[in-house]
């Protein structure tokens, strides 16, 4: 028997409220990871894009915010990275047949149906809701189970057959140090894209070339390149 006067009970035996609390505050927030938009925090309709970053978006909300970012917005911040909307790739999403969707209660009334995952993985049936990771192909935007991937080691797409490399594969909702991968991924992505279009200027121009064209050239280059510092 406990507490009769010999027994003096421990901490954690009567401390049990933040444990608790706890796990509902990250089952809260796997719910949003998954269901909602990263911009507009709006529940997630198609079309849905990703960033390079592995954050999920309703597209609609990044077309507005790339039209208006003069608006501050509290959540701007989540989407400073994306300047143009190559920066996002439109994900090709597999349903689950056993999400039940908008439901309707007897009062007439809809909600989501959030307790199960709105999408799978095409290879494995495992279910898009934080609990296991998952990943989209930058090249084509089909969305896979990093176990499938693993599984099921291939240079081609399982779903469309487009070929991809490492560096196509991006994490979606990963943990913090996932997310510092992608951004140096991103960054030099980046770099060597203006560093491309650098180079393409500076290709030599003919002999014949007139003049302004010359002139127009090398002035090109050196917007160019103030770019990259």
């Amino acid at each position: 028997m406990g507490c009769d006067g010999g027994t003096i009970p421990k901490r954690h035996e009567l401390v049990k409220g933040p444990k608790k609390v706890e796990k509902v505050d990250k089952d809260a927030e796997l719910v949003a990871q998954w269901n909602y938009c990263t911009l507009s925090q709006e529940i997630l309709r198609r079309p849905i894009v990703a960033c390079e970053l592995g954050r999920l978006y309703n597209k609609d909300a990044v077309i507005e915010f790339l039209l208006d970012k003069s608006a501050e917005k509290a959540l701007g911040k989540a989407a400073s990275h994306i300047k143009s909307i190559k920066n996002v790739t439109e994900l090709r999403l597999s349903d689950n047949p056993a999400w039940e969707g908008d439901r309707g209660n007897t009062k007439g009334d809809k909600h989501d149906d959030l307790q199960r995952a709105r999408f799978i993985c095409p290879v494995v049936g495992l279910e898009m809701n934080g609990r296991h990771r998952f990943c989209f192909l930058r090249c084509c935007g089909c969305v896979f189970s990093e176990r499938a991937l693993k599984e099921i080691k291939a240079e081609v797409c399982h779903t469309c057959g487009a070929a991809f490399q490492e560096d196509d594969v991006i994490v979606l909702n990963g943990t913090k140090e996932d997310v510092e991968v992608l951004k140096t991924r991103m960054e030099e992505r980046r770099l060597r894209a203006k560093l491309e279009k650098v180079m393409e200027v500076f290709r030599p121009c003919p002999a014949s070339a007139p003049e302004p064209i010359a002139k127009h050239q090398t002035a090109r280059y050196w917007q160019l390149l103030r770019g990259l510092q």
